[in-house]
């Protein structure tokens, strides 16, 4: 509808910026600008093709997606990571995308902590805090988190005393509308139970009585934790489990955290990294997509193999690592940050680009958009014929 919007405008534009969906670039063309178009990530690695009949189905929707996506006048994406995805999911169209990495708003992050919110009484603790902060969907391993974590406090030696007194901090989104959530957050619960790890659930504010029943056993409210004058409210806890946070229940805990374990294997880029860094907290990821772009090894954090084994060696080393030294590391990862990836950095950048492609005459042909237009006409139609006979 947005598209045939601006095609029917009496505005004349220079050029149109798209974002994450290709199938409109056709139709846009008919405005005679041109067409930048920012790839997060191909859609075609992101369905499933399990049976044959998803196959078929998927194949006219993966043909459009090439096509179209040929048709934008400079396409970008999100990191070098995604820039060879794309190469390979898209081998015909003879065009690299270049790399535009998205910046993170700083005053979001320079806002002080509202100390006085009563939400923040069940994150109060006296031991160091390791933070995972992702979705709860089965392909962010939040698993791994537990598993390193409980190799932490399983390890004798003389470091011992002081990764004893830590508590993982598990935070991320949580709809109950969405299964997988549902279901993995009850399945990371019990998992960390049988690893002999004690677990605590805080409710989201204001949850449902519905979604309440869809939390592990025994979650409480945040509100309704007892300032009862104690500074250690994780004392009998080693995981916390904290669905949906608020902004300020996240500027705590990333002020407030020793490291952040990022766990998910070949992101695409992991704004997550960013916001660790910049906050001055050292993070331990995968060796693998986009961190790997971000996270300088031994300087920010560390990258490791995706095992508990290594992950749990990384988490180790910042736990009894020298203050000194920690904080060395916190700094260099917060300018970072500030040097590559500012508003600034990314203003420029687009600028440069958006410039660089009016340079150039637009590309793809009238016809051709006259063509793929009849072509999404005919899938959307066939798609609705097929859900009705169903």
């Amino acid at each position: 509808m947005l598209a045939r919007q601006i095609v029917n405008d009496s505005e004349q534009y220079d050029a149109l910026f798209v974002d994450q969906l290709s199938a409109p670039i056709p139709l846009l063309k008919y405005t005679h600008a041109h067409i930048f178009f920012y790839c997060h990530f191909p859609d075609y690695l992101l369905a499933r093709r399990d049976t044959l009949g998803q196959k078929l189905y998927r194949a006219p929707f993966d043909l459009l997606e090439e096509f179209t996506t040929g048709e934008a006048d400079e396409i970008v994406v999100n990191s070098r990571f995604t820039q060879e995805t794309f190469r390979k999911a898209f081998p015909h169209l003879g065009k690299i995308p270049k790399v535009l990495t998205p910046a993170l708003n700083f005053e979001a992050y320079d806002r002080p902590v509202d100390s006085g919110d009563p939400l923040l009484r069940a994150l109060r603790t006296e031991k160091q805090i390791v933070l995972s902060i992702n979705r709860f969907e089965r392909k962010k391993d939040v698993g791994l988190a537990l598993r390193a974590f409980a190799l932490c406090l399983q390890e004798n030696g003389p470091d011992r005393a002081a990764t004893s007194k830590c508590c993982l901090v598990a935070a991320g989104g949580w709809d109950p509308r969405v299964v997988e959530n549902t279901q993995y957050l009850k399945e990371l619960d019990a998992q960390a139970k049988q690893l002999g790890l004690r677990t605590r659930t805080i409710a989201p504010q204001r949850a449902s009585k519905d979604a309440l029943a869809l939390l592990p056993e025994e979650a409480a409210s945040a509100s309704a934790i007892v300032d009862d004058g104690s500074t250690d409210q994780l004392a009998s806890v080693d995981v916390l489990f904290l669905p949906s946070f608020t902004e300020n229940q996240r500027a705590f805990l990333l002020s407030a955290a020793r490291c952040v374990v990022y766990t998910p294997a070949n992101e695409h880029l992991g704004i997550v990294p960013l916001e660790a860094m910049y906050m001055r907290v050292p993070v331990v990821a995968a060796n693998s997509g986009g961190p790997r772009e971000t996270i300088q090894h031994g300087q920010t954090g560390y990258l490791c193999e995706p095992t508990e084994d290594n992950f749990a060696g990384a988490i180790s080393r910042l736990l009894t690592m020298d203050d000194e030294k920690w904080r060395a590391m916190g700094d260099a990862g917060h300018d970072r940050v500030k040097l590559a990836f500012s508003l600034d950095t990314f203003g420029a950048k687009l600028e440069h680009l958006i410039l660089g492609m009016l340079q150039r005459p637009t590309g793809a042909s009238v016809v051709l958009g006259v063509l793929v237009t009849l072509f999404i006409f005919f899938a959307v139609t066939t798609t609705l014929l097929l859900t009705w006979w169903r």
